[in-house]
């Protein structure tokens, strides 16, 4: 399918709301019967009906339709966060005495949902590296439900062979799930490579512009049916109208902001590689970064999001640096218009800082439309304050 045609016509009956060239919000909770049958049939069936819009909604229908074909898959989920886009079809496919392989360094709060909830339902999880499939491997059970990837992770970049990991967990019968947050379905495409279930957050590349909280689940009809019919419905974790809009808003430009993003990060990380107080760049597509043979084969871009450590990264170094950025903005998240800078050390107590902890010293950056030379001139009057 063209992506043209998925972006800008899948899903938009223009017949149907007066020949407009944008879709319309359909801000509404509920929905009519003309019949008692109609209705009966739509409280049997809500996944194919539209009765009350936790459920389902013609904007949020424009918006999955477009999102699954994005991803090659047979029909997708959006919901309130990317959190709840993996949280709940998790809930949904596991049960007491299940066990999980979860790749090590995973979204914080994903690490909290396996540790902290999964436990309290007698759910284990084994955390390895899944930078070498024989990790995987080794820490298979009689037990093993479900494979969680990430990749890549999205402050240290480490990858798995998605299609090597996927074709393992068929032999086996092992559900096989890909937060894809960091690439977008233009970049990376999980579902051909053979994995099961792929989520993102909605609110980086695809929202585009920092204004909206969301996130996608794709799949096949019979897992996203499984999921919506049971947990998706009970838990309520249902997107509004307006930001599924907001949404197929962001789909319309997400090819151009991706590639000005990717464009401007190979300048700004090759000016970063000269200056002599920056010790090491973390970036998949680095020709000098370890998996970048895997990066490329099944990658097809790299967005703007990397990592860097500063020579003698002190906690203060790493501070005033940050402190002093005039244009580039501190905050989570990325894939908005808008360049950010979020330290590593900001997430732990300043007492708990580890001079030997590389994990501690990395300054993760994203690249947003900005012009790069502005980008690279913010930075550049920062990195003058440690002089070498």
């Amino acid at each position: 399918m063209d992506l043209s045609y998925i972006l800008n016509e899948l899903g938009e009956e223009r017949d149907s709301y007066f020949n407009a060239v944008s879709p319309p919000i359909v801000q509404t909770s509920n929905f009519t019967f003309k019949t008692v049958a109609d209705f009966r049939r739509a409280l049997n069936n809500e996944y194919d009906a539209m009765l009350y819009s936790r459920g389902q909604n013609p904007t949020l229908t424009i918006l999955r339709q477009k999102l699954a074909a994005l991803d090659g898959a047979e029909d997708a989920l959006v919901f309130s966060s990317g959190m709840a886009a993996i949280s709940v079809p998790i809930l949904a496919l596991l049960k007491q005495g299940d066990h999980v392989i979860a790749v090590d360094n995973p979204y914080s709060w994903t690490i909290k949902l396996f540790n902290n909830l999964l436990a309290k339902f007698g759910i284990s999880t084994t955390f390895v590296d899944g930078t070498r499939v024989e990790n995987i491997q080794n820490a298979l059970r009689s037990n093993t439900k479900l494979i969680y990837l990430e990749s890549p992770n999205t402050f240290s970049y480490e990858l798995q062979d998605l299609k090597a990991i996927a074709a393992i967990a068929k032999q086996r019968g092992i559900i096989t799930m890909a937060d894809n947050s960091y690439c977008t379905p233009l970049y990376q495409q999980p579902i051909a490579l053979g994995v099961d279930l792929v989520a993102q957050s909605a609110t980086k590349y695809i929202g585009g512009h920092s204004d909206v909280v969301a996130g996608v689940l794709t799949g096949s009809k019979a897992l996203i049916q499984q999921i919506f019919n049971h947990e998706f419905m009970n838990i309520g974790p249902a997107l509004s109208p307006h930001s599924a809009w907001l949404l197929i808003r962001g789909l319309r430009t997400l090819p151009l902001r991706l590639q000005r993003s990717f464009e401007s990060t190979k300048t700004i990380i090759a000016w970063l590689k000269q200056q002599p107080q920056i010790n090491e760049v973390l970036w998949p597509f680095d020709e000098n970064f370890k998996q970048t043979e895997l990066a490329h084969r099944q990658m097809q871009g790299c967005g703007g999001l990397f990592s860097f450590t500063l020579k003698n990264s002190s906690l203060q170094k790493i501070e005033t640096f940050c402190n002093n950025l005039k244009h580039i903005l501190m905050a989570v998240s990325w894939g908005g218009h808008e360049s950010l800078v979020t330290p590593s050390l900001a997430g732990i107590k300043a007492a708990d800082y580890g001079i030997n902890n590389p994990r501690h010293q990395l300054i993760r950056m994203y690249i947003g439309l900005e012009d790069p030379d502005y980008l690279i001139k913010d930075l550049e009057q920062s990195l003058k304050l440690f002089p070498f």
